[in-house]
């Protein structure tokens, strides 16, 4: 069977985890997460948070040789209220 090479990224306050992982041709963004073994960040990781090139993607979305996978962490403020915020200290 084919294997395809992936990079998976956990975005973390300060930091990133990168973790470059060989799998089956047909493997989806959750085979990749779990191969990449950010199990000690495991509540990081939630399923409306992944992305591919920063696209949004589901978790059973089928990779390809050379995805990276993106795991975002949620924002801390809605950019829209930032922006008024901003806009109101001026």
């Amino acid at each position: 069977m084919a294997e395809i090479v992936v990079e998976v990224v956990l975005a973390l306050p300060g930091q990133a985890l990168l973790r470059q992982v060989a799998l089956a041709a047909g493997a989806t963004v959750l085979e990749a997460i779990a191969a990449a073994g950010f199990g000690e960040h495991e509540e990081a990781i939630a399923p409306e948070r992944l992305g591919i090139f920063g696209r949004r993607v589901t978790p059973q979305h089928i990779l390809r040789d050379g995805d990276r996978v993106e795991i975002y962490r949620p924002l801390r403020l809605d950019p829209k209220d930032a922006r008024r915020r901003r806009a109101r200290e001026r």
